[in-house]
C-alpha cells in the first residue's frame, strides 16, 4: 500500500471483529513508537499493553468513546477492541510530554493499518479506574489508550459540509463519516 493510501486508511475505527491479537503484535507495534522522535530525545514514554480478554473487559469501561455520538455508549460485545496500548509518561524522566506521545501513537496507529487492525487513539479515559487494571505505578501518567482490533465498519471521508461542520456521524447503515477540510482551506 503506498504511503498515502496507508494515512487515508488510518481512521479511528470504533466498531472491530473479534479477531485475537498477540501481544507480540502489541509489542511490535511499540516498537514502531520507541523509533518515533523525542523532544531532546528524552524517549520519557512507557506503555501498558493488554490483549487479554479478561483485562480487556476491564479496561473497556473506562474508555470514553466518540464524543460526537452522544447517545452511543460504545462498541457492543461483540465488536470492542482485542487489544489495548496505554501510552504513559514516566514522569522520574520529565513532567511534559510536548507532542511525543503524538508522534509515537501515530507510528503504532500507522503500523496497525498496515497490519490490517484498525485503532481509535483515545483520550477520554477513567485514568483513576485504569491504573490499578493495569498495575500502573504512580510515577506514570496515563496520557491516553490506543484500542486496537480488526475494523468492522466502515469509515468515509467526507469533504467539510458548507456549513463547515466537521462533527463524524454514523448514517442509516452504521457507515461512519468524516468530514475533512480541503487542502485549500488549510493552506495559508
Amino acid at each position: 500500500m503506498e504511503f498515502k493510501e496507508l494515512v487515508r486508511a488510518t481512521r479511528s475505527y470504533r466498531r472491530y471483529k473479534q479477531t485475537p491479537i498477540t501481544e507480540e503484535t502489541l509489542r511490535e507495534l511499540v516498537d514502531l513508537a520507541r523509533l518515533a522522535a523525542s523532544g531532546s530525545n528524552l524517549q520519557p514514554l512507557k506503555y501498558a499493553l493488554s490483549c487479554d480478554v479478561d483485562t480487556n473487559a476491564k479496561v473497556f469501561p473506562c474508555l470514553i468513546w466518540a464524543g460526537y455520538l452522544e447517545d452511543w455508549p460504545g462498541p457492543v460485545e461483540g465488536e470492542r477492541p482485542m487489544g489495548y496500548i496505554t501510552v504513559l509518561l514516566d514522569k522520574s524522566i520529565t513532567d511534559y510530554a510536548g507532542c511525543d506521545h503524538g508522534i509515537a501513537s501515530q507510528n503504532i496507529v500507522l503500523g496497525a493499518m498496515e497490519r490490517g487492525i484498525g485503532a481509535c487513539i483515545i483520550k477520554a479515559v477513567k485514568r483513576d479506574e485504569l491504573a490499578p487494571i493495569l498495575d500502573i505505578p504512580e510515577q506514570y501518567e496515563i496520557l491516553h489508550v490506543i484500542a486496537l482490533g480488526e475494523p468492522n465498519e466502515e469509515v468515509i471521508l467526507e469533504p467539510v459540509g458548507p456549513g463547515g461542520d466537521i462533527r463524524y456521524y454514523r448514517d442509516a447503515d452504521g457507515g461512519h463519516h468524516v468530514p475533512k477540510r480541503e487542502l485549500e482551506d488549510i493552506v495559508l
